[in-house]
């Protein structure tokens, strides 16, 4: 198995890096909290405005964001930062 070079660890760093930015910009603009308030341990708990109605909104919007769908199986899983952008991860492998 071939070794990752310098390039290719910063590459997946930033995709890394810019899932969780866009999983915490989305979840912003749905539930219109600032930004600066969420970060990669936020959770449905923290949100008040994160009910069942705003998450299947939150759903739609990240499968707009970022080009997924996820299966009704999945969606009770997707409640935390972490747990959405690893999700997107599965969905979304680096090559």
């Amino acid at each position: 198995m071939k070794d990752k070079t310098d390039t290719e660890r910063t590459a997946t760093a930033k995709v890394s890096d810019s899932v969780e930015d866009t999983v915490c910009e989305t979840i912003a603009d749905v539930f219109g909290v600032p930004r600066a308030q969420l970060g990669e341990v936020t959770s449905r708990d923290d949100v008040p405005e994160w009910d069942s109605l705003g998450h299947l909104n939150l759903i739609l919007a990240l499968e707009e964001a970022f080009n997924v769908s996820f299966s009704v199986d999945e969606m009770p899983e997707l409640t935390s930062v972490e747990a959405i952008a690893k999700k997107v991860r599965e969905k979304c492998p680096l090559p």
